[in-house]
């Protein structure tokens, strides 16, 4: 089993981290203007604004 990497709004965050909205069809099209929060461990998702979108923790660049 894996790691969930994508999560409902009212969901508690499993790390600190920046999160950004993603959707249907969001790997082919993107989203224009996504929001983006930044939440520590255990706070929750914010709502989305779609109901057809989650949330998806940003990668870091290094």
């Amino acid at each position: 089993m894996g790691e969930q990497t994508q999560f409902e709004p009212g969901q508690r965050a499993p790390n600190d981290g920046e999160y950004m909205e993603i959707g249907e069809d969001a790997f082919h099209m993107g989203i224009n203007d996504p929001q983006k929060v930044h939440l520590n461990k255990g706070e929750k998702f914010p709502e989305t604004s779609n109901h057809n979108r989650k949330w998806k923790k940003v990668k870091q660049q290094r």
